[in-house]
């Protein structure tokens, strides 16, 4: 892991080299994915390149651009040729699933449930100075899509954190894509989840093809107004690229953890945490203390914890690419750099953490104490793991029920509320030079002038 010493003056330019790798314009690619693309296109093209010209294949040829990056991606040639999952692999999954995974799935809805039920934003009307009546109205979006990860692992808690929100807003059509592979859409635990929800729509196809299918519409997948979820770097890059034909939930980079603990923190605690987010492969792991001990502890810690992990080499060469400790003068510099890194996920490991919220602007998500693990949030608290990563925390949020639906406003005045207020609209629009806006106010004065009514 890197080590940064904070208390020197010249420690900057390493902070600010780790902030840049775990940004999305950080562009982490594996090495098998890069073989993969030499191997499709002849030649290792930018991320970026790669990604615009699959969309723009999708967009024009529609369901066979899908298919022939299907093939060549991930060697997925079905057999109906087309990308859907019968709905009866879907229900045989359920049917076979373990009842402690059906009590799992059920008990964790209700948690997100719960949540997002007490977070869903009211509708607003009030009555201006003027007596009109003003409305901010919230409708649900018509039809979502979502990106299941499936690449080394399978990700049924990603079903869960996306598709509950979404139909606590009220969203009626959701489509779910995820890579044709035992960890993705073939998977039967990803089925069993989508099942239990009431998910008809499965798609098995991966990568910036899935999200343009989304976005553009093909003859198997209808076009959705958003798309949610997370994915390798060209997933990230096809929701950037299809922003504005549809909307999405957020840019992301590589998953990461900032771990701020102070002398009184476990190490074990602390290591394990480490090696669970590292274990994303890649997954950025950062520990700030102003306890040198402790750090020496926690460090101590990862070689004996990391031996008795089944991913042992991938989480080693996370933490080699993206791990780092760093030693502050003190707990405010520490709050500091982290709200410089604005992480995806933030424990506070310390004594009394609560005391420092007030200090932690930025950051996807806060776990306060040594028993609220970033895993617990991952899997069962309730709130989304759909986080902002890779700095994006400073602006960006987690998803949540609210981002499934639009608003928009109801302006209702009278024939005296207007004239009430004509005289000003009147003055900013000549303003402007915009006469015809002047004038369809000015023509409802006259109108009322006239007897009108």
């Amino acid at each position: 892991m890197l080590r940064i010493n904070a208390r020197h003056s010249d420690f900057r330019p390493k902070l600010d080299g780790l902030r840049k790798r775990l940004s999305p314009d950080g562009a982490v690619v594996s090495e098998r994915s890069k073989e993969k693309t030499i191997e499709v296109f002849g030649e290792l093209l930018a991320p970026a390149s790669i990604v615009d010209r699959i969309c723009q294949d999708v967009r024009t040829e529609g369901a066979s651009a899908v298919l022939r990056y299907s093939r060549l991606f991930d060697g997925f040639v079905p057999e109906a040729q087309t990308v859907r999952v019968p709905e009866t692999n879907l229900r045989e999954a359920h049917r076979q699933a373990s009842p402690a995974f059906l009590d799992a799935i059920r008990r964790i809805r209700s948690n997100i449930e719960r949540f997002q039920q007490a977070i869903l934003s009211n509708d607003v009307a009030i009555t201006s100075d003027l007596g009109g009546r003003l409305e901010l109205r919230h409708e649900p979006l018509s039809r979502v899509g979502v990106c299941v990860p499936g690449g080394a692992a399978a990700y049924p808690s990603t079903i869960l954190m996306t598709v509950v929100p979404a139909m606590v807003a009220g969203v009626k059509e959701i489509a779910l894509v995820a890579p044709p592979s035992r960890f993705g859409a073939w998977n039967a635990d990803v089925q069993t989840v989508c099942c239990e929800l009431g998910i008809t729509e499965l798609y098995a196809v991966g990568g910036a093809q899935a999200v343009a299918a989304l976005a553009y519409g093909t003859s198997d997948i209808a076009p959705v107004d958003k798309i949610v979820g997370p994915g390798n770097l060209f997933v990230a890059l096809a929701k950037k690229h299809v922003f504005g034909t549809v909307d999405i939930d957020s840019f992301a980079g590589p998953s990461e953890v900032v771990i701020i603990a102070d002398d009184r923190a476990h190490p074990a605690l602390v290591a394990a945490d480490v090696l669970a987010q590292a274990e994303h492969a890649p997954g950025a792991s950062i520990v700030i203390s102003w306890s040198e001990e402790l750090l020496q502890h926690v460090e101590i810690e990862l070689e004996k914890q990391i031996r008795r992990l089944d991913r042992a080499d991938l989480i080693t060469h996370s933490l080699q690419s993206f791990g780092a400790v760093v030693l502050t003068h003190d707990v405010e510099q520490a709050c500091q750099i982290s709200n410089l890194l604005a992480p995806e996920h933030l424990e506070v490991q310390c004594e009394n953490p609560r005391q420092l919220l007030g200090k932690l602007r930025c950051a996807g998500a806060i776990f306060l104490g040594p028993f609220s693990p970033v895993a617990i949030g991952d899997y069962a608290a309730g709130p989304s793991h759909v986080l902002p990563t890779g700095g994006t925390g400073r602006w960006g949020s987690g998803l949540n029920v609210n981002h499934f639906r639009r608003t928009y406003s109801v302006i209702d005045f009278t024939a005296k509320e207007l004239t009430s207020i004509a005289d000003a609209a009147v003055e900013i629009a000549l303003r402007e030079e915009l006469t015809a806006h002047a004038q369809s106010i000015r023509i409802r004065s006259e109108h009322l002038e006239n007897g009108g009514r």
